[in-house]
């Protein structure tokens, strides 16, 4: 996606009040702007976000006029993620968060760019590696005496994820297991990918050959939400593994569509007897949480991980102005100024998580104590200002003192 056009004046196309307003609100919001000034821009954000609620034009137009002075894509993390969270502010006043959504998903860098960027967001931060270590520690242990290993992923990306989990299984004694891997594909990751599904089966093809282990794949190139259990091709005999890697939360639920497709979707994979489940979400709470505190959990949460960004590229440096506007910045942007069905990014929190895999069936696995180590010693390679904590069987990796992902493992 394209940054922010913080200096156009179009884009501060609000309503004004009528001029018998004008002279009282001024000077109260003159005040109230001075003050907040003084204080930080986190709190003029939520100042601002507060207005546009009430649906106070006057004093939307006048904060976000102050805000537009504080921020920056190169400066320090508030004032970077203050960018964004000002974009989404005046998308939805303008109630033009869903074209701006769209826009942005056609202006976005191409697809080799885009995935240099992805790549380097994974490099320098811990979130995608520990999803895609604790998922393939979840399915090594509940396959480890399996001939026949089916693993669903319902977001395949470049199915590179599987390597470690393939070269494992390639090295069990007695002979490695066959293995089939149905990958999921939508638009979003196709277009990452600069390709369709068919460069993943030549990546997987190759693994194959050179770790000398059957490997068969199946794509699937729909939306979660249209998976249907023909599509999945289950075999009899087969071991079902199911990946649910930092996806599950765009498919919507009872509060988008009365035919809840998030739990239906759940009731189906329970309906397949999987060996285990695995699910790795951001640990944020803005599906169904009304626009104030939807806004202030955003800003709390990627707060956080612009911080943890901080720490290891400069603040200056285009490539990571790149990974934040590119890879994070369209995210903010959704969560903030669409609502509806247009509103994709609806996380939830791992206890909600539970209860939806408790209703649909499903019982917990405790992830394992080596994996737990093993992403111990992968955050010795970044900050010390990571945190890994186990709550009953799950694993939640954060930054500081807040948690930022959840891993969990079901049967």
């Amino acid at each position: 996606m394209l940054g922010p056009d913080l200096d156009n004046p179009a884009m501060y196309n609000v309503t004004s009040p009528k001029e018998d307003q004008i002279s009282s609100e001024s000077e109260r919001w003159k005040c109230l702007v001075g003050i907040i000034s003084r204080g930080d821009l986190k709190e003029l954000l939520c100042a601002c976000a507060k207005a546009i609620e009430n649906n106070d034009m006057y004093a939307a137009e006048s904060l976000m006029a102050e805000s537009r002075q504080m921020v920056s894509v190169s400066g320090d993390p508030i004032q970077r993620l203050g960018a964004y969270m000002l974009e989404g502010l005046i998308a939805r006043l303008a109630s033009s968060g869903s074209s701006i959504y769209k826009a942005l998903r056609c202006k976005e860098p191409a697809s080799a760019a885009l995935l240099s960027y992805m790549h380097l967001l994974y490099e320098i931060c811990p979130y995608f590696k520990f999803g895609y270590m604790s998922a393939n520690g979840a399915i090594a242990e509940a396959m480890k005496d399996e001939n026949k290993i089916h693993i669903i992923d319902f977001l395949i990306a470049q199915g590179s994820q599987w390597i470690i989990l393939i070269m494992a299984l390639a090295s069990r004694p007695g002979g490695p297991p066959h293995i089939r891997i149905t990958g999921i594909d939508d638009p979003v990751s196709k277009y990452a990918r600069g390709d369709g599904l068919e460069a993943v089966g030549r990546r997987l093809a190759a693994i194959s050959q050179k770790f000398n282990i059957l490997v068969e794949f199946n794509p699937i190139p729909v939306f979660a939400p249209d998976v249907t259990l023909e599509m999945l091709g289950v075999r009899p005999g087969e071991a079902l593994a199911v990946n649910f890697p930092l996806q599950l939360h765009h498919t919507p639920d009872e509060s988008v569509d009365l035919n809840n497709p998030r739990d239906g979707l759940l009731r189906m994979i329970k309906s397949l007897n999987p060996k285990v489940v695995t699910l790795v979400e951001q640990e944020s709470n803005t599906n169904t949480a009304a626009f104030l505190p939807r806004f202030v959990e955003t800003l709390n949460y990627y707060l956080a991980m612009f911080e943890s960004i901080d720490v290891t590229m400069p603040r200056d440096q285009k490539e990571r102005i790149n990974v934040e506007q590119h890879c994070l910045a369209r995210d903010i942007v959704n969560v903030i100024a669409c609502e509806g069905r247009e509103r994709v990014e609806r996380h939830e929190l791992l206890g909600k998580w539970r209860s939806r895999f408790t209703m649909a069936g499903f019982r917990q696995c405790t992830l394992s104590s080596y994996v737990n180590s093993v992403i111990r010693n992968l955050l010795r390679c970044y900050s010390d200002h990571y945190t890994l904590v186990e709550t009953d069987g799950a694993m939640l990796l954060g930054w500081k003192d807040r948690a930022l992902v959840s891993a969990s493992a079901w049967h």
